[in-house]
């Protein structure tokens, strides 16, 4: 039910995000780069990922860095997967200074898929891109930070480094959410970069229960019930 709920708000989001009440829609169709791209952004998180290439599109081609940026996170999260395309984009948006870029940068070079991995340079665009946090991006970098060290490939895994990686990005957001988010990677994986294991699974979605964030509980009992039924 959860699941339908989030999906059907999203559903509104993007219908919402197309029509004359938008504040970005409007400001967009009349060239303003910086409202495409906030347009593009907002179909993006609601999955309409053909119409947020289309304006992000339009923004990135006035020169929109963040654009450029989100352009090649779609190259990399629709069902056809263009990863030296998102990698030429994302270069180019960190080239101009685009935070985003940076992170997607980070996320192109930590995954097999794209290539031999090159985590210190992976390493370093997070870094840079986590200490703006004015910026939306660092909650990510700080975040994906954290996994990196609580993956421990290419890296020695550290679980004091990520936890303070994860901590530093839930200030920012809510109080046990990378946890969570750390949690769910690991519980379903991702391919190219994180393999499953669901003992860190709960590890994570256990902290992100103690740090008071309701989902990771429930996601915590839901995934440990199993496990001890198993051990009876």
């Amino acid at each position: 039910m959860q699941r339908i709920f989030i999906l059907f708000l999203l559903s509104i989001a993007a219908a919402w995000a197309q029509t004359p009440e938008s504040p970005y829609l409007q400001n967009a169709q009349v060239g303003d780069r910086r409202a495409q791209y906030y347009l593009a952004d907002t179909l993006f998180s609601a999955g309409e990922y053909q119409h947020a290439e289309d304006w992000a599109t339009k923004s990135s081609a006035q020169g929109d860095m963040d654009a450029l940026a989100l352009l090649a996170q779609l190259k990399i999260s629709g069902t056809v997967v263009a990863f030296q395309k998102a990698k030429s984009l994302a270069e180019q948006s960190v080239e101009l200074g685009s935070k985003r870029g940076e992170v997607i940068l980070a996320r192109i070079l930590t995954n097999t898929q794209a290539g031999k991995p090159n985590y210190p340079r992976a390493i370093k665009l997070l870094e840079s891109a986590s200490q703006d946090i004015e910026n939306d991006s660092a909650v990510d970098a700080q975040m994906f930070l954290g996994l990196i060290y609580a993956n421990g490939v290419g890296v020695a895994q550290d679980n004091e480094k990520a936890t303070f990686w994860f901590k530093r990005s839930s200030s920012l957001s809510r109080s046990g959410y990378a946890e969570y988010w750390a949690g769910m990677i690991f519980l379903i994986g991702e391919k190219g970069f994180i393999t499953i294991n669901k003992l860190r699974a709960l590890q994570w979605l256990n902290l992100s229960c103690l740090e008071g964030y309701d989902t990771g509980c429930e996601a915590f009992e839901q995934l440990r019930a199993p496990a001890e039924q198993s051990r009876k």
